[in-house]
């Protein structure tokens, strides 16, 4: 059971997250059409400010909304996001598997920066479920499904922690750890994490104030 959720789940899991992404892009062109360029022209003697467009206007929409309302935010969501990406993928007991598998591997991050990392996304999470639980605002929101997905984004790091300091059971640590990371690729191009695609899709190709780019596309 163990090389099997080591060897071929693993490449199940990658196989059927990458697929999953392809999925979703081509799902967001098929909802999505291009459009024409329209110049608009503004009425005379009109002095209301007109936001900038591309790149300058993205950061523009920005200042006026949750960098304003909420900046700790802003700042734990980036840290989380950052770790949540670069933790696994620079790790260096992945990479040493990695290296295994295919003959080369990435960059590897010290152990003792990446358990640091760690601690860094573990107490993000601790703050988006406080968060969820004390907010007036954000609890009349929140489902039980959104619980399950910070369950699904923290457990990889919660079961890679323990089984790294060696707390409760070693090996049944290390199992649960490959599980929760080979459930979290299955199921994040068919959950709400899927907006790791949809962010970059929209932001690039939707024509809007939040777009990074010229974008050309609209719902």
């Amino acid at each position: 059971m163990y090389d099997f959720i080591r060897g071929p789940m693993v490449w199940i899991s990658l196989a059927i997250f990458f697929g999953g992404i392809l999925y979703q892009v081509f799902r967001f062109l098929a909802l999505s059409r291009t459009v024409e360029e329209q110049q608009i022209k503004r009425p005379t003697g009109l002095v209301a400010e007109v936001p900038p467009a591309g790149t300058e206007g993205f950061l523009y929409a920005l200042k006026l909304s949750i960098f304003r309302t909420n900046p700790v935010m802003v700042v734990v969501t980036t840290i989380f996001h950052f770790c949540l990406i670069m933790v696994p993928l620079f790790l260096l007991g992945h990479n040493i598997l990695i290296e295994r598998a295919i003959g080369f591997s990435l960059f590897s991050f010290s152990e003792s920066f990446s358990d640091f990392l760690t601690w860094l996304f573990l107490f993000c999470g601790i703050y988006f479920l406080y968060r969820r639980r004390f907010s007036k605002r954000v609890r009349a929101i929140t489902s039980r499904n959104d619980y399950l997905m910070l369950l699904l984004a923290t457990a990889p790091f919660i079961t890679g922690f323990l089984a790294y300091h060696q707390i409760l059971h070693y090996n049944t640590m290390i199992v649960m750890h490959i599980l929760a990371g080979e459930a979290m690729l299955i199921l994040a191009p068919f959950t709400k994490f899927v907006h790791m695609v949809y962010f970059f899709a929209v932001r690039f190709t939707v024509k809007s104030e939040w777009a990074l780019g010229s974008g050309n596309r609209t719902w």
